[in-house]
């Protein structure tokens, strides 16, 4: 994969980058998942509905969590689009495009063409990216703004530019007001790490950096605004059970190192070796390439420490140790390295030239198509999804069918013919996912399929409340106010007849102590974020469900 751009099979490569990015926008109208998702969703809608982009509340309670940045982009397209699910989720699926585009610019850079096209392809396959795609958070956002980052001061230090320099401290403070201080790792490990390996030792104290940090300080000064304001203007609100709660001091330090340390507010428990196996899967197709790319890369890299470019190593290997020794850990915390993890995999397959080495790739990514495939096939034997219809049969199936003898007629070299294999495979199966498996999934998240049915059907305009369950879901997808409150009327009960929505057993108690209930209609509901094997087979699926009623209180 060496050879010029100009090959027969690179107008390919711009096809199936075509392709991947409509793989990767097939989630666009899928019901949000929750808990974060709709959480999210539900605090930019707060935003635009009360006019106050300063404050994010969450169920009417201040919310300290997350930066403002994701919420006032989001927020700005429900103020363009309307509260919908695809306006959620556009905005994040775009920053991430964002990112494919810088990691192209990157790689060009560093390397070629060539090489670049596929560290897109790569970045836009790999199994998590996608996922993320559907089931946006904050990751989509940070990865774009990362590698956009990098860029950008990569290009500063190359050419001494200072517009450069400035739109790289202009992303990094984007970067930093989406998910905190962490996001400083893998950019500054990415620049510094390569100056150290090459010792530069000048220009790791050049003082653009100096300048970089001070306009870093001067672009993050809104989110820093934003929570004197909501938080320490005000210590007798209560946050995280206790008074007197910072908003700064939890943006520059409790948030990421008191999560890292185990002193935050927010705990977790951490696995050294979390994310090695989480990769596995995380970064599919290409994971098992992916590893030895890297392992290739330092055993060349360091007999000739000048030649080699260290910026991805760096900036992907760094945060994935500090991740790792976190004591807090979630699977899509690593997708802002995936760029990087990209660009590595994509110059160690362009530059393979040993038939051997050929020849184990070819063999090492027909067992991962297998598995893939077989895993895929379990899945719709057990699942049994409904929304598998023949308009996505037949694309699946179109999709196979150019598996087997498009590859073989773009190009006759292996290792041209595995890549593009890859590729479709890739295709196929996150196809499936998101045109047939998530739609079915989705009808088992009660809440939002509640307030999507009271839509159309209270026409009489009455109050809504909840009763029993996660309330984002519901409160995002309902175009109107919910009220929430608990069996031991915990909460503001809305004036009768009101609709109210909760679980079966707790409905039939309050029935059994006097109120006035009209059933409407029932729900299963499952927890889909915490999938187990019982609930994905349809045989035993039933005993994991939960019945959710709608009913009338009069």
């Amino acid at each position: 994969m060496g050879q010029s751009t100009t090959a027969p099979y690179t107008k390919w490569l711009y096809i199936f980058i075509a392709m991947a990015v409509l793989v990767n926008f097939s989630g666009l109208f899928i019901t949000i998942i929750g808990t974060d998702g709709t959480l999210y969703a539900s605090i930019a809608k707060t935003m635009v509905l009360h006019h106050d982009y300063v404050n994010l509340y969450a169920q009417g309670t201040d919310w300290l969590d997350k930066p403002h940045f994701p919420f006032w982009v989001t927020a700005l397209f429900f103020n363009v689009f309307g509260y919908t699910t695809w306006a959620y989720k556009l905005p994040g699926i775009l920053f991430m495009m964002m990112g494919a585009w810088y990691t192209y610019l990157f790689a060009r850079s560093l390397y070629n063409k060539e090489i670049a096209l596929w560290a897109v392809l790569i970045l836009l396959t790999a199994e998590h990216i996608v996922i993320s795609n559907n089931d946006v958070r904050a990751e989509p956002f940070l990865t774009g703004l990362i590698i956009a980052s990098v860029y950008h001061f990569y290009k500063a230090y190359l050419q001494n530019n200072y517009w450069q320099l400035l739109a790289g401290c202009l992303f990094t403070a984007c970067a930093i007001m989406t998910k905190g201080m962490f996001a400083l790792i893998p950019i500054g490990g990415a620049i510094a790490g390569q100056l150290i390996i090459t010792r530069q030792w000048r220009q790791l104290f050049n003082l653009r950096w100096l300048v970089a940090a001070i306009l870093i300080l001067i672009f993050i000064l809104p989110e820093i605004y934003c929570l004197h304001e909501q938080f320490d203007l005000h210590p007798e609100k209560v946050i995280f059970d206790q008074k007197a709660v910072s908003g700064i001091r939890f943006f520059f330090w409790d948030s990421q190192f008191g999560r890292f340390f185990n002193t935050g507010p927010i705990k977790g428990s951490g696995d050294p070796f979390f994310f090695v196996h989480t990769i596995l899967w995380a970064f599919l197709p290409w994971s098992l390439l992916l590893y030895t790319a890297i392992f290739q890369f330092i055993r060349k890299g360091r007999k000739n420490v000048q030649s080699a470019e260290w910026y991805c190593l760096c900036g992907s290997l760094l945060t994935f140790l500090i991740f790792s020794a976190s004591q807090f850990q979630l699977p899509y915390y690593l997708n802002i390295v995936f760029p990087f993890f990209a660009i590595l995999t994509a110059q160690y397959l362009c530059r393979l030239t040993s038939e051997k080495n050929i020849n184990a790739v070819r063999i090492t990514q027909i067992i991962v198509i297998l598995i893939l495939f077989a895993v895929a096939g379990l899945v719709q034997y057990f699942f049994r999804p409904d929304a598998l219809n023949w308009g996505t049969g037949a694309i699946l199936i179109v999709l196979f069918i150019l598996l087997l003898f498009l590859p073989r007629a773009i190009t006759a070299k292996p290792i041209y013919r595995i890549g593009f294999s890859t590729l479709l495979a890739s295709f196929i199966i996150n196809l499936y996912l998101n045109l047939a498996f998530y739609p079915s999934l989705l009808h088992y998240q009660a809440g939002s399929e509640a307030a999507m049915w009271i839509n159309k059907n209270n026409t009489a305009k009455l109050p809504v409340a909840q009763n029993g369950d996660i309330p984002y879901t519901m409160e995002f997808y309902l175009d109107q106010p919910l009220t929430n409150f608990n069996e031991g009327k915990t909460g503001i009960i809305p004036a009768k007849p009101f609709i109210l929505y909760g679980p079966a057993d707790v409905i039939t108690r309050m029935s059994a102590k006097g109120w006035h209930i009209q059933p409407v209609k029932t729900f299963q509901r499952y927890f889909i974020a915490r999938m187990r094997p019982a609930f994905l087979n349809e045989a035993t699926r039933q005993k994991e469900l939960t019945p959710m009623q709608l009913v009338i209180v009069r």
